[in-house]
């Protein structure tokens, strides 16, 4: 099996990873900071530890900032709707995944908000202030489309958004793992992320890493395992947004993942990343029929004729090639590349995948493009 759909969740795992997993269940199966036994403070210790990990990865201001959540989405969807102010003009890029699309849409329909899209194809600085109006208050953009892997400079909208006195939340969801970020050289309010895509661990964590050790609006209630008396929620976080019971197992799988990149090497993590891409861009653009719309950061997105993306897809799962096809939860991105209708194929690379594989799957696609 030559596994490439990475952009949607990491495989195969490294052993670390496992590890990690598996050690949690044996030596941190408490539930953390219910309870005062080996156990509960076993888990609080892991959990602080891989906030610790994240903080530092990040260089982040605050380790306290690092707000465990079940998924990017859900750590969007928290920053979206206790950041952004009712009466406000949002402005967002026009290559969102629908984790930010559709919480804003919601907010918009609702009467609550306003929002416009920058362009991503023009300076993204002189683009965003074109758009700028007296109500604008916050830029919401990710760092890399999961469509075409194209990036979007954090360092300018930082600039622009502490230029002009904007709220920034950002969507790091496909660049972590694979780029360096430094949220003390380019800061923003709040960053959100994957814990399973390129930090290798597992599904069923995320975060939101945020600037601030404050609770701005609530947006979930229970249990905090501190200061039980109040019926409200801590105003101090990560307490103030981690009601109920935290995915121990995951975030420990999450420190493993964590480690890994380290020992790895974001920079040469980044630059095997860029040759397998060019490498299967080349193979894929020689093949008669295919049309590869980018190959940017681990990521190619192509189509055969007019064939729809799913039946190529089903064909290469036949021939034991993972992939993903469709819209990958974007539109907005397919609507820029002209292909909402067939959508595209998508290969999405890790530093798992091999040249040798890169070979294999041209073969078998070219084998595809002679029968049809």
């Amino acid at each position: 099996m030559i596994y490439l759909d990475n952009a949607a969740t990491s495989y195969p795992k490294p052993q670390c990873v496992i590890r990690e997993l598996l050690k949690s269940f044996k030596e941190a199966p408490g539930n953390p900071g219910r309870s005062s036994h080996r156990y509960s403070v076993a888990a609080a210790e892991a959990i602080y530890e891989c906030r610790e990990k994240i903080s530092e990865l990040l260089s982040a201001p605050y380790t306290e900032g690092v707000v465990f959540t079940y998924n990017a989405t859900h750590a969007l969807n928290l920053a979206i709707k206790t950041y952004v102010e009712n009466g406000t003009h949002v402005l967002t890029s026009d290559i969102e995944h629908n984790a930010v699309i559709r919480p804003l849409e919601k907010l918009r329909a609702e009467g609550k908000i306003t929002y416009s899209t920058f362009s991503t194809d023009e300076d993204i600085e002189k683009s965003i202030e074109a758009l700028l109006t007296n109500k604008t208050k916050c830029i919401i953009s990710t760092l890399q489309s999961n469509v075409t892997g194209k990036s979007i400079s954090l360092k300018k909208l930082s600039n622009v958004s502490k230029k002009h006195d904007l709220t920034l939340i950002i969507d790091a969801s496909q660049s972590l793992g694979h780029a360096n970020i430094s949220l003390k050289t380019t800061p923003c309010d709040v960053l959100c992320g994957a814990g399973h895509k390129g930090l290798f661990g597992i599904q069923g964590v995320g975060f939101a890493v945020f600037s601030d050790t404050t609770r701005h609006k609530s947006f979930i209630e229970g249990g905090s395992g501190t200061d039980s008396i109040n019926t409200e929620m801590p105003i101090y976080l990560p307490e103030g947004y981690e009601a109920g019971t935290l995915g121990t197992p995951a975030i420990c799988a999450l420190r493993g993942g964590i480690n890994y990149v380290k020992s790895y090497g974001l920079n040469l993590i980044e630059e095997e990343l860029s040759h397998l891409t060019e490498e299967l861009n080349v193979a894929l653009s020689s093949i008669h029929g295919i049309k590869v719309y980018s190959a940017l950061n681990g990521i190619v997105s192509f189509n055969l004729k007019n064939i729809p993306s799913s039946v190529i897809a089903g064909l290469l799962d036949e021939k034991g090639i993972c992939v993903r096809s469709g819209l990958h939860c974007a539109p907005s991105a397919h609507k820029k590349l002209g292909t909402l209708t067939l959508g595209t194929v998508r290969a999405s690379l890790s530093i798992q995948n091999t040249k040798k594989e890169m070979d294999r799957v041209y073969k078998i696609i070219r084998n595809i493009a002679n029968i049809y």
